[in-house]
């Protein structure tokens, strides 16, 4: 391209835009697009992909054509462009969310010449009117945003991508620009082959981006760790993301409970929800998005500084393009996962009842996430090989495991056997299937191939599949072992691997992490020297004694001040203020403020006296665990509908009801119940129960009750005026 275009090209930079410089390839890929060639883009997220179509656009005769999957997306980028133009007509969308009217101004804008970019849905782009409409215009090129869309092999396939292509032919050939933030290999092969553009100029940039932090910690506590690590970044922004709905609500509610700015957003989240919650964040009323998937494509907040993965992601590509939300402005950008197998597992019985196809392809990008989770190698070195790209160096510095590296063995004859064993089997085997021959696991499979019968079956027999898993890795990072790109993740020896066998070279690997699930973890040290999760048994005696206290000047019995539980927790967490009290177990605001001074009191003195380190970090409020179910029950019991409706519609007996109400009461909430209980029990006998409990009870047993009180009272007698004393007397 002559030297005048290119000034031409910065010119309207400049003019456009307000840069004087490109980033990267940017140039290169726009001077192409110019040309009227067919273009593929590999650019990370920040990378600043929307230019390398947008300037074209703005300077080519005619009007592009952008295909985008998101509607949040493609406002983004349309309000982007109208910010840069004296027209707003310069740039328009034309989706499910317009009326008649809005749809009708879009093309006139588009007929009269002053849209230059257009962006659509796939979903709207097959539309016959559509189609119709674009057949009388001049258009410049189509781009195909987010084109891994198009892959099955991605992490975010959708059908309707495959019908692009023959679409584009439909409405009259035209260059095409296909550009994504992720792509392996594989995946870069078939959007070219499915878009038809194999000759396409390929442009990649590194997907290496040195200011991020990658670290996988165990999903111990999760929630607590979260809680701890935002505290401690206060006032900067940060992206949590889930993988259900209904945790995105849970951890939201209990963020805020926890005095951190926090929103949801999901897809079951109406549309002005999602666009205030999203715009709050842009606009820094929030501090935090606790988010599904569905959010952040195409979100341009440069100055993330932090994205947390309450749950791995299905695949190695669906991570880095959201950790790549991180930091795109250069500046520090933290990726912290929480990882555990189990996690694992639920997203493969989540494949279930999908085509077999589908399943393979999922379990091996499942398999993939697996490996990156639990190997010790640098994790920008492993991602990056993902990606098909080289890191030279075996230290990044800006991961968990080169910050804290894991010590290595040595692996030269481990490495020598595993690929003699691989050159034995041949190419048409999977990681697992060269595991199971190595340690000697003589599966159905490998009879099947006679593989038992070859001389290196069972020669690794004294290290097991996760060793075998880590040198297979170093063999296919120190690339001598292919992997299959047309049938993925076949492995095979290559030329380099062959030459190795030859004249070995020393090799190490580290040892995989072993990661605990909850409930399995080491006991953590807290305060007191007292192992993790373990009462202060001197402390629970001394607030068993103060209760007693505190409930003989009340007037109540003791378990109306604190149920035994609450003490316990009392003892482990060491609360010294009424708000850290509130974060105890069946304690709650009210009951913290009516009951909690003398407590908190006790406590800091102990702390003080016997120099306890108290676990802070553990202590965070709790969120009453209000299920679809709990929340039904309280707004019906405010409603005063009658217990039986309220069981009925929600298929409960009435005793699994009743308990359902006791838990909640028991988590801090109060409600009334006198309207039910004044209809179905006898004045008299509520009110000898409700006496009992207020002068006799030692404790809130119904059993103890039933035998003090004697037989003419019922269980559910004795349980409904229990629950209203204690939503009386105790909050």
């Amino acid at each position: 391209m002559s030297p005048q275009t290119d000034t031409l090209i910065y010119d309207r930079l400049k003019e456009y835009f307000g840069f004087t410089s490109f980033k990267g390839n940017q140039l290169d890929v726009i001077r192409n697009v110019l040309a009227g060639n067919d273009t593929f883009v590999l650019m990370p997220t920040g990378g600043g992909k929307s230019l390398c179509y947008q300037l074209p656009a703005l300077m080519m005769e005619g009007v592009a054509i952008v295909i985008s999957p998101l509607i949040a997306l493609m406002k983004n980028q349309v309000d982007s462009m109208r910010a840069f133009s004296e027209t707003d007509g310069v740039a328009h969308f034309l989706n499910s969310s317009l009326n008649k009217g809005a749809i009708q101004q879009v093309r006139d804008d588009v007929l009269a010449g002053k849209t230059k970019l257009l962006y659509f849905a796939p979903e709207s782009l097959t539309k016959e009117d559509n189609v119709a409409f674009l057949r009388k215009i001049k258009i410049s090129f189509f781009a195909i945003d987010e084109a891994h869309c198009i892959s099955e092999w991605g992490h975010d396939f959708r059908p309707e991508y495959r019908r692009i292509r023959p679409i584009i032919n439909d409405i009259g050939t035209a260059p095409i620009i296909a550009l994504t933030a992720t792509a392996t290999p594989k995946v870069q092969m078939d959007i070219q082959k499915n878009l038809g553009m194999s000759d396409a100029a390929v442009y990649k940039s590194s997907f290496n981006r040195p200011n991020l932090y990658y670290e996988i910690r165990p999903k111990v506590d999760e929630s607590r760790e979260i809680i701890k690590y935002i505290k401690g970044r206060e006032g900067k922004s940060g992206i949590i993301y889930c993988l259900s709905r209904k945790k995105v609500e849970e951890l939201t509610e209990l963020l805020v409970a926890n005095g951190i700015k926090a929103h949801p957003y999901h897809a079951g989240l109406d549309a002005a929800t999602r666009a205030r919650n999203q715009d709050d964040f842009l606009n820094e009323t929030v501090d935090v998005i606790v988010a599904t998937i569905a959010f952040g494509m195409g979100i341009d907040k440069p100055d993330v500084r932090y994205v947390i993965h309450y749950d791995i992601p299905k695949s190695l590509e669906g991570y880095y393009q959201e950790t790549g939300r991180a930091g795109r402005d250069g500046g520090e950008g933290q990726c912290v996962t929480f990882y555990s197998y189990k996690d694992i597992q639920k997203l493969e019985k989540f494949m279930q009842g999908k085509p077999i196809a589908e399943q393979e392809i999922g379990k091996l990008l499942l398999m993939e996430t697996v490996a990156y989770a639990e190997s010790s190698v640098c994790r920008r070195k492993t991602l990056l090989h993902y990606f098909g790209e080289t890191y030279p160096l075996d230290d990044c510095g800006a991961c968990d495991n080169c910050l804290n590296p894991r010590s290595k063995v040595d692996a030269t004859e481990d490495m020598e056997l595993a690929l003699e064993t691989l050159q034995a089997i041949g190419d048409k085997f999977k990681i697992d299937y060269l595991e199971n021959v190595l340690t000697g696991k003589g599966t159905t499979l490998v009879k099947s191939y006679r593989h038992h019968k070859i001389e290196q079956f069972g020669m690794g027999s004294d290290h097991n599949e996760r060793y075998w898993g880590a040198v297979i890795r170093q063999g296919l990072i120190l690339d001598l072992i292919d992997k299959n790109i047309e049938n993925y993740g076949l492995l095979c020896i290559n030329d380099k691997g062959r030459a190795y066998l030859e004249k070995p070279f020393p090799v190490t690997v580290t040892l995989d992490h072993e990661y605990k699930d909850e409930g399995e973890a080491d006991d953590m040290p807290v305060a007191g020297g007292k192992g993790g999760g373990a009462a202060d048994e001197e402390l629970f005696s001394m607030l068993k004694d103060l209760r007693k206290k505190v409930a003989k000047q009340q007037g109540l019995p003791p378990f109306v001040v604190f149920q035994d539980p609450s003490l316990e927790d009392m003892s482990v967490h060491y609360p010294v203020t009424i708000e850290e009290m509130q974060s105890i177990s069946g304690v709650g605001a009210g009951k913290a403020k009516k009951f909690g001074q003398p407590f908190v009191d006790l406590i800091s003195r102990y702390v003080t006296e016997k120099e306890i380190v108290r676990p802070q970090d553990m202590i965070v409020k709790s969120v009453a665990n209000r299920s679809a179910n709990k929340v039904y029950i309280i707004q019906c019991i405010d409603r005063k509908m009658d217990f039986a409706d309220i069981a009925r519609a929600k298929d409960l007996d009435f005793e699994e009801l009743l308990t359902e109400i006791e838990t909640i009461v028991n988590s801090g909430t109060r409600l009334n119940i006198s309207y039910y209980i004044d209809e179905v029990m006898d004045e008299d006998k509520a009110e000898e129960i409700y006496l009992y409990f207020k002068e006799d009870a030692q404790s809130d047993s119904v059993d103890e009750a039933m035998r003090e009180l004697g037989g003419d009272f019922t269980e559910e007698e004795i349980r409904l005026v229990r629950i209203r004393f204690i939503c009386e007397q105790g909050h």
